[in-house]
């Protein structure tokens, strides 16, 4: 069973990856292999973390979401209703999936590979600057799908979005910030529905406490990344990102297969 320690350590894992491009899930997954800890409801556990960190968005842009809500930027708020749809569909396909040959240490140590080409590309490769570009549904559109691509661990939500904000022209620090409100209702859904399905059966009763303790460190954690990121985007290329995932890619690999 978890407790307190595990789960504060899997929160602070969350908090401090989910925001970074190097996936939440996927250094969650290796964290569990690496401590031993028990992967009893680990798919529940992890929508619940991300529900802290997902608050901790809410409170960085609040001035941003409420501006959103009152549709006063109102092409950014259609293309984020229009790109959480790919993610949502996406999730209802695949959670069974998700929960079973998507826990798997070696498949997030491809994913970090093939998510490290993606990056590359939207650093160093061409840009769409087409007639679609600059419309709020064709952003929708892509960045959703990209999202949808962050399902499997290993690829990264945030690294996903923003490289298909870059694919479109966007800057890293416009993709960026997109990429972080786009998050939020993927998010929250995810991690509501996940906690009330604990208090349904009854688990949240039994590991609720701890799970309270991981949550508090996911979401501290989770808004002192974001200030980090936020940071890093405006004056560092996505390389950086790259080094650490192909290098913790390789050692995932080295530590599995020997």
């Amino acid at each position: 069973m978890l407790d307190s320690w595990s789960l504060a350590v899997l929160g602070f894992v969350q908090g401090a990856t989910e925001f970074l491009p190097v996936s939440s899930s996927g250094h969650l997954i290796i964290a569990r292999d690496l401590f031993h800890f028990s992967p009893e409801f680990g798919l529940a556990i992890d929508a619940v973390l991300q529900l802290a960190t997902a608050l901790a968005i809410v409170v960085y842009f609040w001035s941003d979401i409420l501006r959103l809500l009152k549709f006063e930027e109102r092409a950014t708020s259609y293309a984020i209703l229009i790109g959480t749809v790919p993610a949502l569909i996406a999730g209802l396909l695949i959670e069974d999936i998700m929960a079973t040959l998507f826990r798997s240490a070696e498949l997030v140590a491809y994913a970090l590979l093939a998510g490290s080409a993606l990056m590359l590309v939207a650093e160093y490769g061409p840009k769409y600057r087409g007639v679609y570009a600059e419309r709020w549904w064709f952003e929708g559109v892509v960045v959703g799908c990209f999202q949808a691509l962050a399902l499997i661990p290993g690829m990264s939500r945030s690294g996903m979005t923003i490289v298909g904000g870059m694919l479109i022209g966007r800057s890293r620090a416009d993709a960026a910030r997109f990429g972080f409100l786009l998050a939020i209702p993927i998010l929250l859904g995810s991690g509501l529905k996940k906690l009330m399905d604990l208090g349904v059966d009854g688990t949240l009763a039994t590991v609720g406490p701890a799970l309270f303790v991981g949550a508090v460190v996911s979401f501290v954690s989770g808004l002192l990344a974001i200030y980090v990121l936020l940071a890093l985007v405006r004056r560092t290329p996505l390389t950086v990102f790259v080094v650490y995932r192909v290098l913790l890619a390789a050692l995932i690999l080295w530590y599995v297969q020997s």
